[in-house]
């Protein structure tokens, strides 16, 4: 023991306190030496540390001088100050992954809360859920008990109904009918509908009397009327939606029931000839007219597509007249009409069928006439121009679109006060030969020299010899025997000039009157008002000594 007392010895008098504990810092369960209290011995902890420093230096090599002794050395301040530091950023160290560490539990927790909180969430909305889905359950279980209830009810109603007897009715010995009886025994019910007896089974008591449930039947589609309510007409009973099939109007365009206003009436237009009826909207939304007829095209129904953007109807489609060679013949039916009328146009006029932005071109450059329609559908010119013709009838191609039109200027030159009369091309027969019969009326008048008239009288006159033409069309000359006995002998010509027509179908017959119907309730005050003075003057004075009044004084008689 005499090497231990010797180092403990040196130790005591060469290890500064600072030293001896930094030597021993990274030992936790060792503390700073302790002396007793005299200074001369060790207690049980100190000894414990010295022999703790005794097998720490023996790891060591101890250098020995040149005798072989063992030399103890000694570290520098320098040295202790690196060891500190060491120490001090082992503990920084430690510090960092206490913290890291710390920061990672933080975190788990929070993410432990989020995902219960989240859970916690889908609990509640399954919750929420379930109650809604409880709430409609008791909903729908308290409408069908309130609808049994009603049932009942109504059956009680109509038993109670049936049931009840008032005070019997006075009998009347003068009177048709005989008295109804003042009580039927339940075994006595006569059904109204089969006239047999009731009995004790379930019956109905309505209109009157009393019914078996199979007999009360509706009139359009003959099954029981099982509902609560049911509608009448003629004192006949209908299901409410039978009776809605055969009385609520339809339109004629979407085939739908025309809904109701604001007011809760049922608000239609309908055309004022044809009497097509149809929802509001459709003056809104676009939905095409035929530019003959007029009629909208209903959603079942194609009509055919002109290179101009206007739309002909099929049944008009049938009697269209589509280029100039095809129209020939009816203007020479006009011509004959004329001078059926003595009314003959001496000169040769051009007549050409023409497309709609031709027309429009050579009535810039025409310097008479009057225009109030907003499409112009005849011209008389007087004018020189180059107008391009419809030569052939285009096909109708995919999409009921015309295709294939063939066209060609023609270069007019004047020779007389008229130089053509332009038409537009894909109008029907009757209304091709309406406007035809107007423009030529204006061509007789210039060529006969009359003055310069108001467009009152000039348009009038020409309305109304239109009108005459339609009427030789369509009724065979019947109306013109009244109109055209006053101007001499000039009807049995135009009888004979109708009568080589053929036959015309219902609707060409229907469409000459839609034509009439035009040119008499046209609200313009040359067209419209100027054929109503001038057709009143022909029907009172006749066409003779309309026209003489008119070039005597540039007004009607």
């Amino acid at each position: 023991m005499g090497w231990l007392t010797k180092i403990l010895k040196g130790s005591s008098h060469k290890f500064s306190d600072g030293q001896y504990k930094r030597r021993y810092r990274e030992d936790r369960n060792l503390d700073s030496p302790r002396y007793s209290a005299d200074g001369s011995d060790f207690d049980k902890e100190e000894i414990e540390c010295a022999i703790a420093l005794s097998l720490s230096e023996q790891d060591h090599v101890i250098p020995q001088d040149d005798k072989g002794k063992k030399v103890i050395e000694y570290k520098s301040e320098t040295e202790e100050d690196d060891d500190e530091d060491e120490d001090e950023d082992e503990e920084s160290m430690r510090a960092q992954v206490e913290a890291a560490e710390e920061e990672e539990r933080r975190v788990a927790q929070a993410q432990i809360e989020e995902e219960e909180k989240r859970r916690a969430e889908e609990t509640q909305l399954e919750e929420i859920e379930k109650q809604l889905a409880k709430a409609r359950l008791e909903e729908e279980e308290m409408r069908r008990s309130k609808a049994q209830l009603e049932e009942d009810e109504q059956l009680a109603k109509a038993i109670q109904e049936s049931m009840n007897v008032g005070s019997p009715p006075r009998y009347d010995p003068g009177s048709l009918f005989q008295p109804y009886p003042f009580l039927i025994p339940s075994n006595h019910r006569i059904c109204a509908g089969c006239q047999a007896e009731i009995g004790h089974g379930r019956f109905l008591s309505c209109m009157g009397g009393v019914w078996h449930p199979e007999c009360f039947c509706c009139h359009a589609c003959e099954k029981p009327i099982i509902d609560y309510e049911f509608s009448m007409s003629g004192n006949r009973p209908f299901h409410k939606l039978c009776y809605k099939e055969q009385h609520h109007p339809k339109c004629d365009v979407c085939h739908n029931f025309i809904p109701t206003n604001l007011a809760g009436l049922i608000e239609y237009r309908a055309h004022p000839f044809w009497m097509q009826k149809y929802c509001p909207s459709h003056e809104r939304d676009g939905t095409p007219r035929c530019c003959s007829c007029e009629r909208m095209e209903p959603k079942d129904t194609k009509y055919l597509i002109l290179d101009d953007g206007r739309k002909l109807c099929l049944e008009c489609l049938d009697s269209a007249i589509m280029d100039t060679h095809e129209c020939q013949p009816l203007y020479l039916e006009i011509r004959e009409f004329y001078e059926g009328l003595h009314m003959r146009v001496e000169q040769q006029i051009p007549m050409l069928l023409v497309e709609r932005s031709a027309l429009n071109e050579a009535m810039e450059g025409e310097k008479h006439g009057h225009h109030h329609l907003p499409e112009t559908r005849g011209l008389c010119l007087s004018e020189e121009q180059t107008v391009t013709t419809v030569l052939r009838r285009p096909r109708i191609g995919a999409g009921y679109k015309l295709i294939d039109m063939v066209t060609e200027p023609c270069r007019l030159i004047r020779r007389c006060e008229v130089t053509a009369i332009l038409i537009l091309y894909g109008l029907p027969r009757l209304l091709t030969g309406s406007i035809l019969a107007h423009e030529m009326m204006h061509a007789w008048l210039r060529l006969n020299g009359y003055p310069n008239l108001r467009p009152e009288v000039e348009e009038g006159i020409c309305q109304v010899l239109a009108h005459m033409w339609l009427d030789s069309e369509t009724y065979a000359g019947t109306t013109l025997v009244d109109i055209a006995s006053s101007s001499s002998s000039s009807s049995s010509a135009v009888i004979s000039a109708s009568s080589k027509k053929g036959e015309r179908s219902e609707f060409e017959k229907k469409l000459g009157e839609f034509f009439k119907h035009q040119i008499e309730s046209d609200s313009s005050s040359a067209y419209g008002d100027g054929f109503r003075q001038g057709n009143q003057a022909v029907l009172k004075h006749g066409l003779r000594r309309t026209l003489d009044h008119i070039r005597l004084t540039g007004t009607f008689p």
